[in-house]
């Protein structure tokens, strides 16, 4: 057999090989992209204790800031109660929106903005552990920088996130690019020696 017939031979193999190979990847970052687009949903979800500015357009008496209650519940003038706890600002305002068509404005334009998210914790080997205001688009590396750096026993190559998720608390290792979202705890292990 030729140089050229072998060659064209374990071309083929390994184009064979590689082409299911490379589908899975592709498929494994669909799935990724697809976790990352539910946490990120996730983290605008509002959870009792938040707070609210509900601009109710062309009508201040209805118009304010309000906090999500113990209940998940939010106290709007004329309306009443509305659920807002696990539900996003946008579900949030079409809520509000098709609640004051219900009789008691024509064509009501409602806008949310969520005025304060929990705070992310950033705990271990950082020079000042605590508890710090969620900002969107953290990321841990970000985190560390507002706990003032690591430490000299930090391992860097270490770091986990503390995350509560349908009410169960979940641990995954991170690094630095790693999105942190509202409620997370940002763990910064010692290192041995």
């Amino acid at each position: 057999m030729s140089k050229h017939m072998v060659f064209l031979i374990l071309w083929l193999v390994a184009s064979a090989v590689a082409l299911p190979v490379s589908a899975l990847a592709v498929e494994d970052n669909a799935g990724t992209a697809s976790e990352k687009a539910s946490d990120a949903a996730n983290a605008r979800e509002l959870r009792p204790g938040n707070k609210i500015k509900l601009t109710v357009f062309g009508e201040e008496d209805l118009s304010g800031t309000f906090e999500v209650d113990a209940t998940g519940a939010l106290s709007l003038p004329l309306i009443g109660n509305v659920h807002a706890a696990g539900l996003e600002p946008s579900e949030i305002e079409q809520l509000v929106t098709d609640k004051f068509k219900e009789g008691y404005l024509v064509n009501p334009r409602v806008s949310i903005e969520v005025l304060n998210y929990e705070p992310v914790f950033i705990l271990g080997e950082v020079n000042k552990p605590g508890s710090y205001p969620y900002v969107d688009g953290l990321t841990v590396i970000d985190a560390v920088a507002l706990g003032g750096g690591f430490t000299p026993r930090a391992r860097k190559s270490s770091m986990e996130i503390i995350r509560q998720k349908n009410g169960k608390k979940t641990e995954m290792e991170a690094v630095n690019s790693t999105l942190v979202y509202p409620g997370d705890t940002v763990q910064i292990e010692e290192r041995l020696f």
